[in-house]
């Protein structure tokens, strides 16, 4: 899966499941402060990732992520 296809799936789940405005979506945005995604969204967040690119992520590593580029990087590193 390229990057761009990780990145396109991950925006449509900030946007339609948690509800993060689209104008607040760039590779620079911090998912913590600039999205605010706290402890009860990392759950979702996790679930979301097993189910749509199959793999089991540990909500300690979602914290030790900054950003949306980062994100969307360590999702496309372990789908490959």
């Amino acid at each position: 899966m390229t990057l761009q296809e990780v990145e396109s799936k991950i925006k449509a789940f900030l946007i339609d499941e948690l509800e993060v405005e689209e104008n607040m979506i760039f590779p620079e945005s911090k998912l913590k402060d600039d999205m605010g995604i706290g402890s009860l969204e990392v759950v979702d967040v996790v679930v979301f990732v097993e189910d749509t690119f199959g793999f089991k992520m540990d909500p300690k590593e979602f914290n030790t992520i900054q950003t949306m580029a980062q994100f969307c990087e360590f999702v496309q590193s372990h789908c490959a």
